[in-house]
């Protein structure tokens, strides 16, 4: 949240316009100790998940003030290109969002308005939120600043929006793609294969429409490995880790560990 006489300012989106690579990660437990765990690693934009993990507006809440001291980013991928929620998303504090199967120019465009208030979109105008700052600090800080600094990224999770990609990126207020490799991948027919050739086919025909283009690619990965390979394509965001999927791995690795060690125990 904004302090007093701080002007509302997105880092994370500047870095994106710069070409430089932004570090991302999954909230998808709920959890403010984990995004406040995240925050202080310096994870650069921390994207709370509302399509598949089980969020609420309080629970945004609760996680975009444990990130709050820290200089990472909240971003939320919001359940549906809905104007209502996206706007309670963007009033509780979010700098970003991620609107999930987007398939056509019209839905990319509807996505952007959601974020902008008039008269470059449909958001709602309130200063009392908790984003503008509870009144205190709304008009030259916030308000005056949003249309430019909420970054708006739509994702590519269907052959459709493949296919209108081009018309896709002509939307002005588009700040970015976002690939879904598994959607992609199982709405061709492929489930769960993001490695099937047609499906790879498919990736490159957006890597190739995108990077380069003025707007950045984004998209998930594995592992930080995985993710430099993507960097290196010319990707500008991904999210390479999770808050539930972080936790998994090391409590397997452990348990295994502790198995070979002690296994007649």
């Amino acid at each position: 949240m904004l302090l007093l006489n701080e002007t509302f300012h997105n880092p994370a989106k500047q870095m994106l316009k710069e070409g430089k690579k932004v570090l991302a990660a999954w909230l998808q437990t709920v959890s403010p100790y984990a995004a406040e765990i995240f925050a202080k690693a310096e994870v650069d934009v921390l994207m709370v998940d509302m399509e598949h993990g089980p969020n609420s507006i309080l629970s945004l809440i609760d996680q975009f003030r444990a990130i709050g001291k820290h200089p990472a980013v909240p971003f939320v991928r919001a359940p549906w290109n809905d104007m209502v929620t996206i706007k309670r998303i963007l009033d509780a504090g979010a700098y970003g969002i991620l609107v999930p199967y987007v398939n056509t120019k019209e839905e990319a465009e509807a996505a952007v308005a959601y974020c902008k208030y008039p008269t470059e979109g449909l958001r709602g105008v309130a200063p009392s939120p908790r984003a503008p700052g509870f009144g205190m600090n709304s008009i030259p800080n916030y308000l005056k600043h949003a249309n430019d600094e909420i970054l708006v990224m739509t994702a590519v999770e269907t052959k459709e929006a493949v296919n209108n990609l081009d018309e896709i990126m002509q939307v002005e207020g588009l700040d970015g793609i976002f690939i879904g490799p598994m959607d992609l991948a199982t709405s061709m027919g492929h489930f769960c294969d993001p490695s099937h050739p047609e499906v790879q086919e498919a990736i490159k025909k957006v890597e190739q429409t995108v990077i380069g283009s003025g707007k950045f690619l984004a998209t998930v990965a594995s592992g930080m490995e995985d993710a430099k390979k993507k960097y290196d394509k010319g990707y500008g965001m991904v999210v390479a880790f999770a808050d539930g999927g972080t936790l998994a791995s090391t409590a397997l690795k452990n348990v295994k560990a502790f198995r070979e060690m002690y296994p007649n125990r």
